[in-house]
């Protein structure tokens, strides 16, 4: 009676996949893929929003230099300020 097993010709099913390892996607894989096409799909929107904004967008008008500026950027240079 010991050797009649009914469980004898029946493999367990954590054992069963170790024969067809290419049956399925390794989950780590779909997850890397996943995000890299996410990073990916991020970084190329913004080129494009980038190159969009340099294209219709004006320049960026620069900020009035004062005078007390004007006048030490000209004394640095060696040139005297007018009416000195």
């Amino acid at each position: 009676m010991a050797d009649d097993f009914d469980f004898a010709d029946k493999v367990p099913p954590s054992f069963d996949r170790v024969g067809n390892a290419s049956k399925g996607f390794n989950p780590a894989l779909i997850v890397l893929l996943l995000v890299g096409g996410l990073l990916l799909i991020f970084l190329v929107g913004n080129y494009v929003l980038y190159i969009y904004a340099q294209k219709t967008l004006p320049p960026r008008k620069k900020k009035p230099i004062s005078k007390k500026k004007m006048k030490k950027e000209r004394l640095k240079q060696g040139v005297s300020a007018p009416g000195e």
